[in-house]
């Protein structure tokens, strides 16, 4: 055998960068064995961290979203009770106006109603005071007239006579005449 054959049995084939002798299998054994020790005590530890992480994030989004799902409740809640309140707003304003009109109506009824009364009122008492007058004025007249007849005649009337003449008078001179 050649020293070439010798030296290449003492070191392992060489191909390239990679040399294989019993340095290589340790390795591959040793790298091997710190995989499934690793698997053993640090994969399992960190898969169900992991899992325990998924678990809690799924939690909270999950709770996240129920919660979403409950302001959701409670705005849904809230806008009807103010779309409630709004109605009762409009029915309350729509009332107090209908009392109001009616109520409105009712003091111009009265205040019609007054006004008529006082000129019916007023109408009575000018029509008092017209007879009134037009008695006091016909007493007058016919004072004047037996005034003036005594004096034509230049006699002395007594109240009897006076009452009796002045009667004549107004027969003659007639109501309707007086009232025109």
């Amino acid at each position: 055998m050649s020293m070439e054959a010798i030296n290449v049995a003492n070191l392992g084939l060489q191909f390239g960068l990679v040399e294989i002798n019993a340095t290589f299998f340790f390795q591959i054994f040793n790298t091997l064995v710190l995989f499934a020790f690793l698997r053993w005590k640090l994969f399992g530890p960190v898969s169900e961290f992991m899992q325990k992480r998924t678990d809690k994030i799924k939690a909270s989004l999950e709770e996240a979203e129920n919660k979403h799902r409950d302001v959701d409740a409670i705005k849904a809640d809230y806008e009807g009770r103010l779309a409630n309140i709004h109605n009762e707003e409009l029915a309350i304003i729509k009332e107090a106006r209908l009392v109001a009109e009616k109520r409105a109506a009712d003091i111009i009824r009265h205040a019609e109603k007054d006004i008529v009364t006082l000129k019916e009122q007023a109408q009575k008492e000018i029509e008092r005071e017209r007879e009134k007058a037009i008695n006091q004025l016909k007493d007058d007249i016919a004072s004047l007239a037996i005034l003036a007849a005594s004096k034509v005649i230049d006699a002395e009337v007594d109240s009897v006579k006076h009452s009796a003449m002045l009667s004549e008078f107004i027969e003659r001179v007639g109501d309707a005449r007086w009232h025109n």
